[in-house]
C-alpha cells in the first residue's frame, strides 16, 4: 500500500472533541466570559444583580450590535474605520431633515437610511474596482464624514447637535420599537438587548447556514481562488460594507431616539472598540475565520468590564488597558487556533 492509499481523508479523518472545541473561534471569548462574570460577581452585589445584569447588558448591546456586521465584514478579509462616524451621519441626518426641514419622521428615517447604504456601496466599490487595501479607502470615509457631519450640522443648527426630537410627530411609536425597556426582576432591561440577540442570531444563522456565508468565508480566505471557482467575491464584498451601513444607521437612530439628541462628534473611535469586539470574538485580521456569535461575546466582555470596573470601585482609567491586554491576548489565541485548524486539515 502506497503513502498516497495509506493517508487518511480529511472528510472522514477522526478529530477529537477537544480539538473540536479548539477550532469554535468563539471559544476563547465564551472562557473570558465566564471568567470576567465570576472575577466581577464575587466583588460586588450590584453586579451580579438584576438592575446589574440591566447595566452591563446594555452597554454590550450598543456595542454588539455593530460588533456582529462587522465580524461579518473582516471574516471577509476587510475593515470598515467608517463605522463608527456612519452612526453619527444616520442620526444626524434623520434629526435635521426632520426637526430643521419639516420632513414626516418616517421619511427621514428612510432618507437617512438610503444615504448611508450609499456610502456602503461606495466603501465597497472602490475597495473591489481599485484593489487598494479597506484600511485605505474606509480611512478617507472616516475623515470626510467627519468633517461632512461637523460642517452639515454647524452649518443648519449653528450648534454641533440636534435635539428635540421627541417633539415630532411619530417620536413615540418609533421610541417603542427602538428604546423601549422590558421589565425583570424588578429592572428595566431596554430592547435594544432584543434587537441585539436577534440580529446576533441572523447574522450567525447568514454565515453559516447559507450560500451566501459560504462566500464570505471564501472571499476572506482566498479572494483570487473563491474567484476561480465561481464565487461573487465583489458582490460580496460590496454587501458586507452594506450589511455594516445597515446597522450603523439602526443603531445611530436607535442611540437618537432614545437621548433625543445626537453630537456631531458622536461615533468617532467606536468602529476601534468594534474591530476589537471582533478580534475577541474569534476573528482573524487576516480575514477567513471567525463568528457572529464570538463578535457578540467579545461585545459581552467589553460591557461586563466597563460596569464592573465601575461597580467595584476602581478608577475606569483601567477599562483602556484591559480592553488593550484583551486584545493582545485574542491576537494571540486566534493564532493558535488557525494554526490548529490548519494542522487538523493535514
Amino acid at each position: 500500500m502506497t503513502a498516497a492509499t495509506a493517508r487518511v481523508d480529511e472528510r472522514v479523518a477522526h478529530v477529537g472533541v477537544l480539538r473540536r472545541l479548539l477550532l469554535k473561534p468563539e471559544l476563547g471569548a465564551l472562557v473570558g466570559v465566564i471568567v470576567i462574570f465570576i472575577f466581577f460577581a464575587v466583588q460586588s452585589d450590584v453586579f451580579r444583580s438584576w438592575d446589574g445584569a440591566a447595566n452591563w447588558l446594555d452597554v454590550s448591546a450598543q456595542l454588539g450590535l455593530m460588533a456582529v456586521p462587522v465580524a461579518l465584514l473582516m471574516i471577509g478579509g476587510h475593515f470598515d474605520l467608517s463605522a463608527g462616524v456612519q452612526t453619527a451621519t444616520a442620526g444626524l441626518a434623520t434629526g435635521i431633515m426632520t426637526t430643521y426641514w419639516g420632513l414626516q419622521l418616517y421619511a427621514s428615517w428612510l432618507v437617512s437610511l438610503a444615504l448611508v447604504l450609499t456610502i456602503g456601496f461606495i466603501n465597497g466599490f472602490l475597495v473591489t474596482r481599485t484593489g487598494l487595501p479597506s484600511f485605505i479607502i474606509t480611512l478617507g470615509m472616516f475623515l470626510g464624514l467627519q468633517g461632512l457631519n461637523l460642517g452639515v450640522t454647524k452649518q443648519v443648527t449653528n450648534q454641533v447637535q440636534v435635539s428635540n426630537i421627541d417633539l415630532v410627530p411619530g417620536y413615540h411609536a418609533l421610541n417603542n420599537i427602538l428604546a423601549s425597556t422590558v421589565t425583570i426582576g424588578g429592572a428595566k432591561f431596554p430592547i435594544a438587548i432584543i434587537w441585539w440577540i436577534g440580529f446576533t442570531a441572523v447574522g450567525s444563522w447568514l454565515l453559516l447556514k447559507t450560500r451566501f456565508g459560504n462566500w464570505i468565508f471564501a472571499t476572506g480566505g482566498d479572494p483570487n481562488a473563491s474567484k476561480n471557482v465561481g464565487v461573487r467575491t465583489g458582490r460580496t464584498t460590496i454587501a458586507l460594507f452594506m450589511m455594516v451601513s445597515f446597522m450603523a444607521w439602526f443603531v445611530g437612530n436607535t442611540q437618537f431616539i432614545r437621548f433625543t439628541s445626537i453630537q456631531a462628534q458622536s461615533g468617532i473611535g467606536q468602529e476601534l472598540y468594534y474591530i476589537a469586539a471582533a478580534v475577541i470574538g474569534g476573528c482573524l485580521l487576516t480575514g477567513g475565520f471567525g463568528s457572529a456569535i464570538g463578535a457578540s461575546l467579545g461585545a459581552l466582555i467589553f460591557g461586563m468590564t466597563e460596569v464592573g470596573i465601575v461597580n467595584v470601585g476602581w478608577n475606569s482609567d483601567w477599562f483602556k488597558l484591559f480592553v488593550g491586554v484583551m486584545l493582545l491576548l485574542a491576537v494571540l489565541a486566534n493564532q493558535f487556533t488557525r494554526r490548529l485548524a490548519e494542522q487538523s486539515r493535514r
